[in-house]
């Protein structure tokens, strides 16, 4: 039996996040309007734009609630391209980073969401979950965590970055990086562990993201999130 005071702690916490997410809002509306202001960005490739690295997970800029995630293709378990913006426009998408299946933190993370999974999807919503891990390391936490949700694979960080949430890697993961993501992130990047839920247009409504990798939005947080936007997606 569910505890009430836990159920109603979990909502109360979840609302606060949600108020906050609310706040952001304006601030990347203003955003937006720098961004049309200034048609010679909009005129060049933003490929050829470098990516600034932040060298500490502090120091990211990532996008705010009120903004729409960029165009990507990724790969799947089974390294088949993965069209993440028309899935995305299927249904409202619990989108979540995590660092790679190496990770205890993260793997402990891909446990509690399969749990949050059922609930999740009986609210209407999808669960994708991305990493820096190539397919093969994909296809062992499905099997490993027992996952039925999608995961998909960041190797390059090219989303993560666009996203505003890479940063430096610190030297003690530069040997293993290149291993675990098939040699693709030369840049020897991770990414913030992030929880965005984005409605079907790919703009973001609620958003957890915390420098900390060792800290993580739980189960019942992100069910009473996903519960409280529900109407607004």
């Amino acid at each position: 039996m569910k505890n009430p005071i836990k159920t109603k702690l979990a909502a109360f916490v979840a609302l606060l996040l949600f108020t906050t997410c609310i706040a952001s809002i304006a601030n990347a509306q203003a955003r937006s309007s720098m961004r049309r202001a200034d048609s010679r960005i909009d005129k060049m490739d933003m490929k050829q734009i470098p990516y600034r690295i932040p060298q500490n997970p502090e120091d990211i800029s990532p996008l705010l609630c009120g903004e729409k995630i960029p165009m990507a293709v990724l790969v799947d378990v089974s390294g088949k391209r993965f069209d993440l913006n028309r899935a995305i426009s299927q249904k409202p998408t619990i989108l979540v980073f995590y660092r790679g299946g190496w990770c205890p933190y993260c793997t402990r993370q891909l446990s509690g969401l399969q749990e949050a999974f059922p609930g999740l999807e009986e609210m209407g919503y999808q669960l994708i979950a991305i990493s820096t891990d190539e397919s093969e390391g994909l296809m062992k936490a499905v099997a490993k965590e027992k996952l039925s949700y999608t995961l998909l694979s960041d190797a390059d960080l090219s989303l993560s970055k666009q996203m505003g949430i890479a940063y430096k890697a610190p030297k003690d993961y530069w040997e293993m990086l290149p291993k675990t993501s098939g040699g693709k992130d030369t840049d020897l990047l991770l990414p913030v562990p992030s929880v965005f839920i984005l409605d079907q247009k790919g703009t973001i409504h609620f958003e957890f993201i915390n420098p900390d990798f060792k800290q993580r939005l739980s189960s019942n947080l992100l069910l009473a999130a996903a519960s409280s936007i529900k109407e607004d997606l």
